[in-house]
């Protein structure tokens, strides 16, 4: 193995383990990591200051970031992947019954309007429910990691000192999305929603794709095959953790069995390079066009690290 290291942020995952504890790492190169507990704020630190050679980021995070101009690029590898569905909370006590019912009101968004999960859920309003979002006012609870970021007219900030939660209790919010609350009033919109994500799956719908990997620019530069190296490194990873899946696992978490699930659909529960994620790819990037995220579409192939483009794994 080669002397040179890399700072490296990511969170720990089954399919990232082997990486973490060494049993897996690239070629040509080792990783250094840094723990950060709560992964976003690694997301942070790479937009505003570029503090790691290589870091986890959330997709949307990072189109937003490559759209101004960051000075850093993805590989197609995705380590977070989930289904958004149950997402959209709403107060059982309101006059809220379906999605279309949120037109007019206003919906809490957790963090900032460029979270993936917030893209994802209100894609699904969009185009699974016929929501106009243009007709919701989005209540923000904190602000975005790309500063630069200018969101819609109809996106605006939370009062100070004030939760999304209780702003949803108070009857303030129609609904909020991604919050994490113990009140028994507040459900999700959409019941049996890890359900209704396999269905669409299993019918040619979507697998959504939260995280993404981002390295630096000038290191892409230096090294034409770090891309390659590191891309081979994160498949040799999942690969580890995806046969322990296929023998099953003794106490499976719910994101082993969500994964499990996936496998008997796809085959693969974490496919990584661009062709097997084409579909969700030009998806996110549609759905953060239409949402005022991007103001124009961005192509796949300058999203991602020469080298790449072509791997599968």
């Amino acid at each position: 193995m080669s002397g040179i290291s890399y700072k490296t942020a990511l969170a720990t995952y089954p399919h990232t383990q082997a990486l973490k504890d060494g049993t897996v790492a690239p070629r040509t190169c080792r990783f250094e990591f840094e723990e950060v507990p709560v992964i976003v704020k690694a997301f942070r630190r790479m937009v505003r200051g570029l503090e790691f050679d290589v870091s986890e980021m959330a997709i949307t995070t990072y189109l937003t970031a490559k759209s101004h101009g960051k000075r850093f690029t993805a590989l197609p590898v995705f380590p977070m992947r989930a289904f958004h569905h149950g997402a959209i909370l709403y107060n059982v006590k309101s006059d809220i019954r379906t999605p279309k019912d949120l037109e007019g009101k206003k919906v809490g968004v957790n963090r900032g309007y460029t979270v993936t999960t917030g893209l994802w859920a209100r894609s699904i309003l969009q185009h699974e429910y016929g929501v106009d979002l243009k007709k919701i006012t989005w209540v923000l609870s904190g602000d975005e990691h790309v500063a630069e970021f200018q969101p819609p007219p109809n996106v605006i900030k939370a009062e100070e000192g004030r939760t999304l939660e209780e702003m949803l209790l108070a009857g303030e919010l129609a609904a909020a999305n991604g919050i994490q609350t113990t009140s028994p009033d507040i459900k999700p919109l959409l019941p049996n929603a890890n359900t209704l994500g396999l269905e669409r799956l299993r019918s040619g719908g979507l697998y959504p794709i939260n995280h993404t990997v981002v390295v630096r620019d000038d290191l892409l530069a230096e090294r034409p095959d770090l891309a390659a190296d590191l891309f081979d490194a994160f498949v040799r990873a999942k690969q580890v953790y995806v046969e322990k899946l296929k023998r099953g696992i003794a106490e499976p978490s719910p994101a082993d069995q969500t994964f499990a699930a996936v496998m008997q659909v796809t085959g693969d529960p974490l496919p990584y390079g661009v062709a097997p994620n084409r579909r969700e790819l030009e998806a996110i990037i549609q759905y953060s066009v239409e949402q005022g995220i991007l103001r124009a579409p961005l192509r796949i192939e300058d999203v991602f690290a020469m080298g790449t483009l072509d791997l599968v794994g």
